[in-house]
């Protein structure tokens, strides 16, 4: 019986090294970079590719991805203990090349790309030479993708795209897109919709804006509203089959979802290590805050939220090593999603709390992590979606009791027991 909570000495080799290496060659860069996805910024082109040689040379360099596609292959439990030092910099997952979006965007292609799609897209982003944008939502339907109206129509040996679409993170940035279109109106929406990879620089391609979130500068709004019109590709840019959009998403969002919620464990760790921090420096009258009892209330209820949402993670990507099939796994995906900005949100607006006035001034990290919270709640699904799913599957395991009283009725389930235990019951009383 194999059940422990253990790492092998091995790769636990491997964590310590990312350790000291994300705190001592990452961390700083945070703090003199302006855009982790802007690969032409003459700062990030000075310091990103020596960090990244450091980390292929150490055989961590895109470990989402298998040998044959240049990456060492770590199923997700080791990801998910990787994504606990890389989730403490925004530019980590870049120096170790399992960046979303384009950790998603590269799961895709090698699952459904052809070799000339392989060669011509998927190399330089492994490479780490350029980044890509995952078109989908669209303005008025948001998520929704039974909803879209972008349209791709064949025109002879090209498709031909007509439509906009919102909040296309990095799209000012990427060298491509992968957009979701409606490539045959008649059927189903699950049948009916297919993936196409149009190049940034394809004539019709229109950026109308990028949107920022919350308290970013103008520097950093990174999520475009595109206008598509007469946008011309090759029939041979089509990603899979035609109809098999959803089902391409689903491999892309199941990944991206659970490595979110990784990246997230690290974020939620640093804000409950700021929160002990403060607790046990700040002086008031009475002492220490760390010696009043509605402080040890806050620290108490942040480990159990952070312990228990790490090891939900933790087993959800054990049990997709497991079965190596997203659909298993639905309902536990679905789950930490729900979980993932809510215990962001708690832990970090406890933090926050404790630090009084400089907690909610940009001197600390606390209103961005806020900020970052309610987007994890929207991206990729809003929570109450992942609800409902994980609410579908439950019930499948679960069946309707017939009769008047429920199963738990417990004058019925004495009356059962009395009835199978009469005779001894019986004897019993005899003896009396």
């Amino acid at each position: 019986m194999a059940w422990d909570f253990e790492t092998e000495p091995e790769f636990q080799r491997e964590l310590d090294w990312m350790d000291r290496f994300v705190r001592e060659e990452v961390e700083p860069i945070d703090h003199v970079l302006r855009n982790p996805y802007d690969p032409n910024d003459p700062l990030t082109r000075a310091l990103l590719p020596p960090r990244k040689e450091q980390v292929k040379e150490r055989g961590l360099w895109a470990c989402h991805l298998g040998p044959e596609l240049g990456g060492p292959g770590f199923g997700q439990l080791k990801l998910a203990l990787m994504n606990e030092i890389l989730g403490r910099s925004r530019y980590a997952p870049i120096v170790f090349g399992c960046q979303a979006p384009d950790t998603g965007n590269a799961e895709i292609l090698a699952h459904y790309g052809s070799p000339s799609q392989k060669k011509r897209y998927l190399e330089p982003l492994m490479n780490g030479d350029i980044v890509s944008c995952y078109s989908m939502t669209e303005p008025h339907a948001g998520a929704d993708p039974t909803l879209f109206t972008t349209r791709a129509v064949r025109d002879g040996d090209e498709w031909v795209i007509n439509g906009e679409k919102w909040f296309s993170s990095n799209a000012r940035w990427a060298s491509f897109l992968i957009v979701m279109c409606v490539t045959d109106p008649d059927v189903s929406p699950y049948e009916g919709m297919s993936m196409l990879i149009v190049p940034t620089d394809t004539p019709g391609v229109e950026i109308v804006r990028n949107v920022g979130v919350g308290l970013e500068g103008e520097e950093h709004w990174g999520h475009a509203h595109i206008r598509y019109t007469d946008v011309r590709v090759p029939a041979d840019h089509m990603l899979g089959k035609p109809g098999s959009a959803f089902v391409i998403a689903q491999t892309r969002l199941g990944g991206g979802r659970i490595h979110h919620a990784m990246r997230t464990v690290a974020q939620v760790r640093k804000a409950f290590d700021l929160l002990c921090e403060r607790a046990l420096s700040r002086e008031v009258r009475a002492g220490r805050l760390a010696d009043l009892q509605m402080t040890q209330e806050k620290i108490a209820d942040s480990w159990i939220d952070l312990e228990q949402f790490r090891l939900l993670v933790l087993r959800t990507a054990w049990k997709i090593d497991k079965y190596n099939d997203y659909r298993k796994v639905r309902g536990d995906i679905a789950a930490i999603k729900v979980l993932t900005p809510r215990v962001l949100h708690d832990v970090t607006s406890r933090a926050l709390q404790l630090h009084g006035a400089i907690g909610v001034s940009n001197d600390m990290p606390f209103v961005s992590m806020l900020i970052s919270a309610y987007s994890l709640g929207i991206a990729d699904g809003p929570s109450e979606v992942h609800k409902i799913t994980l609410a579908k599957q439950i019930l499948r395991d679960h069946r309707a009791h017939e009769g008047l009283y429920p199963s738990g009725h417990l004058p019925s389930l004495e009356a059962a027991a009395r009835e199978r235990f009469a005779d001894l019951l019986e004897a019993e009383i005899g003896n009396l």
